[in-house]
C-alpha cells in the first residue's frame, strides 16, 4: 500500500486537501458530505478491517452516496491515504508538562507512538520515509522536537534523536503487530506455540550440543510465556535508546 501511495499519489492534490486550501462544491455530492467526513469514515473502515479492504468504493458505500461523489472531494486512494495519515497523527497527545526532563518527555512520545500505531495498524503500512506534508505532521514534529531542544544537540542531531525513538516505537509496533497477525492467521496462541514445541524443544537442547542457547532460550521463554515478548522488547529497546541518547548529550554538554 505505501508502494501504491509512492507511485501515484499527485502531490498538488494531496497538499489541496492536507491544507484545505480548496473544498469541492457540494452540488450532486449528497447531502453534508466532506473531505473531513470522508476522511474519518475510511480511518474507521481500514481501523476495522484493515488497509487492503480500503477502497474508494467501500468509503462511498459506508456514507451511503455513489462513489463518484467520493471522487468528487477525493482524487483518488493515494491522496485519501496521505489526509489519513496526517488525521490521525492529530490525534497524537501533546502535553505541555512532562517529568523526567528530555528523557520522559522521550520515553512519553515513544510510548504514545506506540499507542498509536496499535490503535491504527494501517499506518505501518501506509507511513513512508517521504512525510506527508500535512498540518498535523508538521504540528507533530514541531512539538516532538521541542522534547531535545536546548539540550546541547546540533539541529541535525534533534531530527536525528527523533528518528531513533519514533523508530523504535515503529519497530516495536510491528513486531507485536506480527504476534497478532500469527495468532489469526495459525489459530494457535504463542502459549498454544510455546507448548507444543516445547516439549521438542527440550529435547534437542539436552542434548548437550547447544549449552548456552538452551539455558537463555529456557530462561526467555519462561520469562515471556512466548518464544519473544513485545512489550518487554519495547521496555529494554526504548532504555537503552535513550542511555545512548544521554551519551551523547553528555558528550555535548560536558556533563559526564
Amino acid at each position: 500500500m505505501s508502494k501504491e501511495r509512492r507511485r501515484k499519489a499527485d502531490p498538488a492534490r494531496s497538499l489541496a486537501l492536507l491544507w484545505r486550501t480548496r473544498e469541492p462544491a457540494s452540488r450532486g455530492a449528497g447531502p453534508g458530505l466532506s473531505v473531513d467526513r470522508i476522511v474519518r469514515t475510511a480511518v474507521e473502515i481500514a481501523d476495522a478491517e484493515g488497509i487492503d479492504a480500503l477502497t474508494m468504493r467501500r468509503v462511498s458505500e459506508a456514507l451511503g452516496v455513489g462513489t463518484m461523489s467520493v471522487y468528487t472531494y477525493v482524487p483518488g486512494k493515494a491522496e485519501l491515504l496521505d489526509v489519513m495519515v496526517d488525521a490521525v497523527l492529530g490525534d497524537l497527545p501533546r502535553p505541555a508538562d512532562v517529568p523526567g526532563g528530555w528523557r520522559g518527555r522521550l520515553e512519553r512520545i515513544a510510548r504514545d507512538n506506540l499507542a498509536l500505531y496499535r490503535a491504527h495498524p494501517w499506518l505501518l503500512r501506509a507511513e513512508t520515509t517521504r512525510p506527508v506534508l500535512g498540518p498535523n505532521v508538521l504540528a507533530k514534529y514541531d512539538y516532538e522536537l521541542h522534547a531535545v531542544a536546548d539540550i546541547g544537540l546540533d539541529d541535525v542531531e534533534m531530527d536525528a534523536v527523533l528518528t531513533l525513538v519514533l523508530g523504535h516505537a515503529k519497530s516495536a509496533a510491528r513486531a507485536a503487530l506480527d504476534v497478532v497477525e500469527l495468532e489469526r492467521e495459525t489459530g494457535m496462541t504463542d502459549d498454544q506455540w510455546w507448548q507444543t514445541h516445547g516439549p521438542w524443544l527440550e529435547k534437542f537442547m539436552t542434548s548437550g550440543s547447544y549449552p548456552l542457547a538452551a539455558r537463555v532460550g529456557t530462561a526467555a521463554g519462561l520469562a515471556h510465556g512466548a518464544a519473544y515478548g513485545p512489550d518487554h522488547a519495547f521496555e529494554f529497546g526504548l532504555q537503552r535508546v535513550l542511555d545512548g541518547i544521554s551519551a551523547v548529550v553528555a558528550e555535548r554538554t560536558g556533563d559526564a
